[in-house]
């Protein structure tokens, strides 16, 4: 398998500096990233590591799930998944990851809503992406639409 690469350039200190965040292996982008907007509630076109993390979490989890959904005999149609990934103080000092909110919404057919959800929950720990943040408290939200 492929090892995929990213690279930041960091300037300056931690309250005061900036960055750019380039993705090297596919070469489709450089995005800006500081701190201040990494723990603001607005971004205002600066991203993070957790919106990145929650953008690989949520490809990583579609994934997983449509590969378990067709193993247990659907046909999906449609997976909309959307990751939350929250950053909040460290008892032990600095910062962590608080919690993640894993919410998909899934067009399947050949399979009742016991049995998506049933495969959501499974491909929850199956995720790769999961398996590695297992110190994050991962929650999901799955649910059939009809």
């Amino acid at each position: 398998m492929p090892t995929r690469t990213a690279r930041t350039a960091w300037n300056g200190s931690l309250e005061t500096g900036e960055g750019q965040v380039e993705l090297t292996s596919s070469q489709i982008g450089t995005y800006d990233v500081s701190f201040p907007k990494r723990t603001s509630d607005t971004a205002n076109g600066f991203t993070s590591p957790e919106e990145l993390l929650a953008a690989a979490h949520s490809a990583c989890y579609a994934m997983q799930l449509s590969a378990v959904l067709t193993a247990a005999g659907g046909t999906v149609e449609a997976l909309d998944v959307k990751a939350d990934v929250t950053i909040g103080a460290d008892p032990a000092g600095g910062f962590q990851l608080t919690g993640i909110l894993l919410t998909v919404r899934g067009e399947v057919t050949d399979l009742d809503s016991d049995a998506f959800l049933a495969a959501a929950t499974e491909a929850k720990g199956g995720c790769p992406l999961s398996k590695a943040l297992t110190g994050v408290e991962i929650t999901l939200d799955a649910q059939l639409e009809v």
